[in-house]
């Protein structure tokens, strides 16, 4: 599961990166396209402003050239002297001098034209101080021009007009009194005409910001226009100029500054695209790192319980045929890493994982489960018998680290899976086979049973009855007499417990293993300690002896426990022997040192139970300070089999113990021969059926009434 979500979070991680760098390149993007859309939007109103305001200054150039000639014409026409001397024989003499010959260098007109009431009669024709024909230099459209304007108006007739020459504005009205209209057939008719030169465009180029203006019979591509027509309205030709383009020219100006801003955008945005997807190889990397530690173990690289179930699902949907799981627990790891270090351990894992995994063509998979616990997947035609087989054989040999010769072995549970069976299932069953043949010693394989299941199941609830019974007190004590090898009296009781249910007795040898196993031995040795003191006060000149477990011995709370019950219930702590195994003497020396020696303190003894059986030494003796010593039975009982060798090694036993000063009980006495080889050997306390069978509180006090009477 946590694998799962490691590589979801590292997924989400990755798709968030690839989103926001995704973002972020289509907001940049988009934002780089309206700021190029701007700046284009930008340059063309500028220029399309510029080309309209230029257009509006051409017309407008044109409309004060056509005003300035008409303004001109009328003030001149509309004059009563030149009406006054036009109607006179010297017309054309006073013509000559006031418009004709002022013509030749004059500002406002090239040309100034008299024609009289009959419009085929030119009175004074003079171009430049020089005279001209005007029919022929303007043509047909010259007599329409006059004749449109021989009524007499205030405004006159001004037009473009097409010359041999070019182009000329001429404007043309009646000379005419200033004041009252005479009524005359027909007027003279003034006409001054002024040409498009080349002073003239620079004249308007000048006074309406038009630079570049000429006169175009045609449009020229690329340049600004503007139409010049005729009485007729017929284009005769065209003012151009270039656009001066503002905004292009501003766009030049900062183009280098854009140039060098999309460059650098650029650069940032490959940037952050290198970035991104650096990042997001990155995090597959990691998701890809992170799957395989979830699923791997990292000392052996093999893969961990979670990478099993992994394996043996997709086994299971991949439609594969059925594996068989074998657990594999080393026997003596601990002892290795005791005795040389994690360092070594380490490298003993690393050893057995190489050798498990190349150990038969047919496993599939290897995984390390814990410490010391490997997983090996199988599936072939290999019956279990031989992958077992297999299996031990690769610790038949010692494994060789740095020098040192290392021997351990195996312990094999195996299960198949049989039937639609999730690979928790599997896993449990080919743990439970382990189990069991841990139990039954080194070197042990054993395939799954469900028989396995039956016996887990009446253990549990073994486990639920015990629990009961300790906290209702169906566990009882019984008491066996310890007597003076001497004198034959009553000097103790042993606390024996008894557990009696309604289909039978339960012996000890059952209930308190597992009592050990399941977690309430601790419970159960605090009742036994409780309910044998609060018999044991009846009995005030006996000493009281108590199993402990070595389980309790290493619990750092027993001390205080015990002296809280003598506390409570007032007994005298100098009467009471805890008697304790060898296994407690190795199992936590430290922690069994300790809590003896702080029992010790307010008075408690102790006695090594079952002396002779176990790896107690002279040195643990002493070391423990052991307030008596009790020989096992097996060896009371070698007195029986014949020959002299079990009576030398009790009297020999009994003699350390004697030499050490410390005083011995034998149990297990059953007969009267072994009490007096005993008796003889220097044994001063005895125990046994001989003595008494364990009896109750009541049946205790019965004795001890009987023998007082006697």
């Amino acid at each position: 599961m946590s694998s799962n979500l490691a590589g979801r979070h590292v997924r989400t991680q990755t798709s968030s990166i690839i989103a926001t760098t995704v973002c972020f390149l289509v907001v940049a993007l988009v934002l780089t396209g309206l700021v190029a859309h701007v700046v284009v939007t930008m340059t063309r109103s500028a220029n399309e402003i510029d080309d309209a305001r230029a257009s509006r200054a051409a017309r407008a150039a044109i409309g004060a050239f056509v005003a300035r000639l008409g303004a001109t014409t009328t003030d001149n026409a509309v004059w009563d002297d030149a009406y006054s001397a036009i109607s006179s024989p010297t017309a054309a003499d006073w013509a000559y001098e006031n418009w004709g010959k002022t013509s030749e260098d004059y500002a406002l007109y090239d040309g100034a034209i008299v024609t009289g009431p009959e419009r085929s009669l030119v009175v004074s024709a003079y171009a430049k101080g020089k005279p001209f024909q005007p029919g022929t230099f303007f043509g047909a459209a010259f007599y329409q021009q006059i004749n449109a304007a021989a009524d007499p108006a205030k405004v006159p007739v001004v037009n473009f007009i097409k010359t041999e020459s070019g182009i000329a504005l001429i404007a043309s009205q009646a000379i005419q009194p200033f004041d009252a209209a005479v009524e005359v057939p027909k007027f003279s008719v003034l006409t001054f005409y002024k040409e498009f030169t080349s002073e003239v465009l620079d004249t308007l180029s000048n006074e309406h910001e038009l630079e570049g203006l000429s006169l175009e019979t045609t449009p020229k591509p690329g340049s600004l226009n503007t139409p010049i027509t005729d009485m007729k309205g017929a284009v005769i030709g065209y003012l151009v100029w270039p656009s001066k383009a503002p905004g292009s020219a501003v766009f030049h100006q900062v183009y280098p500054y854009l140039a060098a801003s999309t460059v650098i955008l650029s650069l940032f945005l490959i940037g952050v695209l290198l970035v991104g997807a650096s990042e997001a190889r990155r995090l597959r990397q990691l998701a890809q790192t992170a799957l395989f530690e979830a699923g791997h173990d990292s000392l052996s690289g093999l893969l961990n319980r979670h990478g099993l179930l992994n394996l043996l699902a997709e086994l299971d949907n991949s439609g594969s045929p059925s594996p068989r799981l074998y657990l594999v627990d080393l026997d003596g790891f601990k002892a290795v890493n005791d005795a040389w270090g994690h360092a070594v351990g380490d490298d003993l894992i690393r050893l057995v994982s190489k050798a498990l995994t190349g150990c038969h063509p047919e496993i599939i998979a290897v995984a390390r489960l814990g410490g010391d616990e490997f997983a090996l997947v199988h599936i072939g035609s290999a019956t279990c018998g031989e992958i077992e087989k297999t299996i031990l054989a690769l610790f038949a040999e010692p494994f060789k680290i740095d020098g040192r010769t290392i021997e351990i072995g195996a312990s094999i549970g195996a299960a198949a899976r049989n039937g639609d069976v999730p690979p928790l299932e599997l896993l449990r069953r080919a743990d439970m086979a382990l189990y069991r043949a841990k139990a039954n010693g080194r070197g042990q394989a054993i395939e799954y049973d469900p028989e396995l299941d039956r016996e887990r199941e009446q253990v549990a609830e073994l486990e639920g009855l015990l629990k009961s019974a300790i906290n209702s007190g169906a566990i009882e004590a019984v008491f066996q007499p310890l007597v003076s090898a001497s004198t034959g009296a009553v000097t103790g009781l042993e606390a024996l417990a008894r557990w009696r249910t309604a289909t039978g007795n339960i012996s000890p040898e059952i209930f308190i293993p597992l009592a050990e196993r399941c977690g309430l031995i601790d419970a159960l040795g605090v009742h036994m300690l409780r309910t044998s003191i609060e018999h044991a006060k009846s009995w005030p000149d006996l000493a009281l002896s108590v199993n402990v477990s070595p389980i309790q011995l290493c619990n750092p709370e027993f001390a205080a426990e015990v002296i809280s019950v003598l506390q409570e219930l007032d007994f005298n702590p100098n009467r009471l022997t805890l008697e304790i195994t060898e296994g407690v003497l190795m199992t936590n020396p430290d922690q069994a040192r300790r809590s003896i020696d702080q029992l010790k303190r307010v008075g408690i003894k102790f006695a090594l139970d079952d002396f002779g059986c176990g790896y107690a030494s002279i040195g643990a003796l002493r070391q423990f300070g052991f307030d008596r010593m009790k020989i096992d039975r097996s060896l009371v009982w070698a007195l029986d089999e014949g020959g002299a060798n079990g009576a030398d090694v009790l009297r020999a036993t009994i003699s350390l113990a004697t030499a050490l000063r410390i005083p011995v009980t034998a149990e297990g006495i059953e007969t009267t021969r072994q009490a007096a080889i005993l008796r003889d050997a220097g044994c001063d306390q005895l125990q046994g059926y001989l003595i008494g069978k364990p009896m109750s509180a009541y049946d205790i006090s019965s004795k001890l009434e009987e023998e007082s009477a006697a």
